[in-house]
């Protein structure tokens, strides 16, 4: 049991803890996921809800609420992009979750046409196929910009730890696209 020394009592539980801090985790950008996952299981035998069920109406509010952060939390740190951006906000850096864009000229030219293939996928002789191709492509500049993110965040280089940021939901939302069509094609 990985957080068997944490047998958590509601009144003490402080929300105003980071992510990090709540499962136990030295704060950065590589996660162990299925450690991560271990540890979310962990709390949630010790705070969900329905433990506190033949409780006072206090302890079923703060176990929700505990619960409610923890699953927050499980959610921020399993994601890249998430956990990309609560890193620099633990820093000071703040986002526009509305405004996501980048001034580099060559990474847009790359994703328009990352795009246009992915337009074209279905026009393909064997578009199952074109599918792997285009996915294998996405995954290799997830990888080289998590790495980039990395570096940035290590040398607190946070500007551009915050700019990789944006290229990842670019990316990110190319992989969902393409996982979008793969599903597609496979209802045919």
């Amino acid at each position: 049991m990985l957080l068997q020394h944490c047998k958590w009592n509601l009144y003490q539980v402080d929300i105003t803890k980071n992510y990090f801090e709540i499962f136990g985790l030295e704060p950065g950008y590589r996660v162990d996921v299925a450690d991560l996952s271990e540890r979310y299981r962990e709390l949630q035998r010790e705070v969900h809800p329905d433990r506190f069920a033949d409780r006072g109406e206090r302890e079923q509010r703060l176990s929700v609420q505990f619960a409610t952060y923890v699953n927050e939390g499980l959610d921020t740190l399993k994601s890249p992009v998430k956990r990309a951006e609560y890193l620099l906000e633990l820093q000071g850096v703040a986002f526009d979750a509305q405004n996501k864009t980048t001034s580099d000229g060559a990474f847009l030219m790359q994703q328009m046409q990352l795009r246009e293939e992915l337009s074209e996928v279905r026009d393909q002789d064997d578009p199952e196929a074109a599918l792997d191709t285009l996915s294998a492509h996405a995954g290799e500049l997830l990888k080289q910009l998590e790495d980039e993110f990395q570096a940035s965040f290590e040398k607190q280089d946070y500007s551009q730890a915050a700019a990789v940021v944006d290229k990842l939901h670019f990316i990110t939302k190319l992989e969902h696209e393409i996982e979008q069509l793969e599903s597609q094609l496979l209802d045919y």
